[in-house]
């Protein structure tokens, strides 16, 4: 299972959410689930994060922004 927390760990890189959604997309194909258990701490974090995250994971290229 794939825990974004443990993604938020391994990528002390990231700075914003778009850049989030593409490790969610690459690691993907990894895991069979994914599992939301933090919020992102980025500022340009959307109100639809949630839905945004689990559309990446399921490889939906069309989750409205």
């Amino acid at each position: 299972m794939l825990y974004l927390s443990e993604i938020m760990l391994q990528h002390h890189e990231l700075e914003t959410f778009e850049e989030l959604l593409e490790v969610v997309q690459q690691k993907a194909g990894e895991e069979i689930f994914f599992r939301i258990d933090v919020k992102p701490p980025f500022p340009d974090t959307p109100p639809n994060w949630e839905d945004r995250l689990e559309g990446a994971f399921v490889g939906i290229n069309s989750v409205t922004r």
